[in-house]
This record gives structure tokens, sequence and C-alpha cells, in this order.
């Protein structure tokens, strides 16, 4: 029997390829939808290989091209932030705007979908008629944090078919079906920055030279100059390229100011952070809770004191032990102490 219509966003990758195999062994009408994010050859040979997929697992291919929304919404977001001095997370903004926002759009109103699918790695539960995000059972992969801003309104239709296996049983599923996907490797790159081109080059290109001052937090003084604050993070140490006694860290940036500030890696640690344009998953009913809170993907969550002000869409969250490179820009995003699940999330001012 038919389960309904399900819409995947299929990039022709592993995981978004096996999405549609297991979605169609279980009995859904699949619809795969390849988004074209960026007008070049990259991204018109990730429609072919989608194509590819499509064609081998027997479904319907669409092919949807938000170029010109994917420019305005992810890539000038992403320019602007290192342009004023934050460091920007265009994967959420993608998920939310592009794969979580006009793909699901279309999915629905158009294709009239009655489910949205993707290869993402994350557990929808029902809890007693609210939808909760808990983490899938390969917590390496565990993708939560980069899905903070959806609400109910998405949960409600996401199945999330990869929650249950590991990568090597994901991978196991595309050989022993012979997928074109096989053998592909996993993706880590800003995926509108192809090389030979870099993170850093690509900024230099956009932004120019900018000579600048390394200024040292604790005293003030000048210890050399840079060329753009936009090409330094809060955390990071390599690349700076200053002598001295113990090894500098950047601490902080002023975009106005064109400074880079270093200090030791004590004056990396802090206790509290504001966050603002805060998303809950699910509705609330206390303006102050623990959580686990997560302020960058690849970190082990700490526990923290977190308080809203929701008629401001603002917050405050209190760390019970300090934790390192609080970075404006990223997203802090907070799950249960109880069970894991995702409660929301905000943007580090």
């Amino acid at each position: 029997m038919k389960k309904g219509k399900v819409a995947v966003g299929l990039s022709g990758g592993l995981d978004s390829s096996v999405t549609c195999l297991l979605l169609k062994q279980q009995g859904y009408d699949v619809a795969a939808i390849t988004v074209k994010m960026v007008e070049d050859e990259k991204f018109a040979q990730i429609i072919q290989n989608a194509a590819v997929v499509a064609q081998k697992i027997g479904i319907e291919h669409h092919v949807l091209n938000l170029s010109a929304e994917f420019k305005k919404d992810v890539i000038d977001y992403f320019e602007n932030s290192y342009r004023i001095g934050l460091t920007p997370n265009p994967c959420i903004i993608c998920n939310r705007a592009i794969k979580w926002g006009r793909l699901f759009d279309y999915a629905v109103d158009v294709l009239g979908c009655d489910y949205v699918s993707s290869g993402h790695y994350a557990k929808i539960v029902d809890d007693e008629g609210i939808k909760k995000m808990y983490p899938a059972k390969d917590i390496k992969k565990d993708q939560q944090y980069y899905l903070f801003e959806l609400n109910q309104k998405h949960l409600n239709k996401i199945i999330f078919p990869l929650a249950e296996y590991t990568k090597e049983e994901i991978r196991q599923i595309a050989i022993d079906n012979n997928l074109p996907s096989k053998s592909s490797k996993e993706s880590q790159d800003i995926c509108f920055i192809s090389k030979p081109m870099t993170t850093k080059k690509y900024l230099i290109e956009k932004l120019g030279h900018q000579k600048g001052d390394f200024i040292f937090l604790r005293t003030g003084k000048k210890l050399g100059e840079h060329d753009g604050f936009y090409q330094y993070t809060i955390g990071q140490r390599k690349g700076i390229g200053i002598a001295y006694e113990e090894p500098l860290y950047v601490v902080g940036l002023n975009a106005q100011k064109n400074i880079v500030y270093v200090g030791t890696k004590d004056d990396l640690f802090q206790k509290s952070l504001k966050i603002r344009d805060i998303n809950l998953q699910y509705p609330i009913y206390v303006n102050e809770f623990d959580a686990n809170v997560k302020i960058r993907y690849n970190m082990t969550a700490q526990k923290a004191r977190v308080r809203l002000d929701i008629q401001n869409n603002t917050g405050y969250i209190e760390f019970y032990e300090q934790i390192s490179s609080v970075t404006s820009g990223q997203a802090a995003v907070f799950y249960s102490v109880e069970d894991s699940h995702l409660i929301g999330g905000g943007w580090i001012e």
C-alpha cells in the first residue's frame, strides 16, 4: 500500500540517494527535488548525478532553480557577516531559507506532497501531538544543530529515514543496491566555494586587503599587522604569525577599526553570552530553564541556565562551567538535559 507522496531533497550524494531508496522500499510515492543553488559547472554536475540516481531508483525527478534566491539569502548573508565582523553559519541559513523554506513549500504547494524528507541524521518523535527532534543513532553524524530553526509546520511533515542507521550501514545499503553514489565522499566544504578556491581567497577577492593591527587584549599593545580582520575568527591559533612567549589566539574582532585582538588561551574562556532571533521548535511555557547548549556543531553540549525574553526574542545563557571561543554570528542551540531532544536556539551576539 502507498503511504502517501514524499519529496526528497536529492543532491545525488550518498545520504540523500539512500533516503530516496529507503522511502520507496517503505511504500512511499517518492519525488526527488534537486536544487540548483549556483549557476556553475559544479551544480550542473550535481543535477546530472541526481538525475542518474533518480532513474536508477525509478522515481520522478524535479530540478528547482533557486540560484537567485540562494545568492540573496545565503551568499550575500555570508559575505555581509564577514564584512561586519561576524562568523556566519551558511548551512543553517540554507536549511531555513532554501531546503526547509522554498524547497519545502514547492514540495507541498506545487507537487502536492504529504511529506518532505532529506538525508539529514536526526529523529522526529511524536510527544502527545507535539513533534520533537531527537539525536540520530549515529551520534557522530547527528545534525540537530543545523536544524534548530525548524518549527512544528516542518516537523509535522518531515520524515528522516536515516535516523536509525549509522553512516557505515547507509554506505552498505548503497553498495548492496548498486547506487551510483555508493563511493561518493563526504562533502565538508562550503558548497558555493569550489576548489581550488578557499574561503580565505574568496573573502580576499570580495573584500580586498585591508591593513590593520593585531592588538594584545590585556595591554592594548600593538603586536603586529594583518591584511583584514575578516580573515580571522575567534579561537583561531594558526596564521597569526606573531612570535610571543605563549601561543596566541584570536580573542576578539573590531570590524569598524579593522583590529584583531589576540590573547592567550585563558582569554578565550567565558561563562555567558547573549542570543537574538530565537526559534523554539515547539511552545514552551517557562522563560528560564536548564539545558545542554552547543555554541558550535562539533562540541560536546555543556549545561547552562537559559533565560528567554520572549517579547524581544532575545536570551541570555549562563554556563555552569566556562566555555571557550564564543563567536558572534554562530548559533547557540539548546537541548533537553533529560533526553537530549532539541528545544531551540538563537544567534550569538
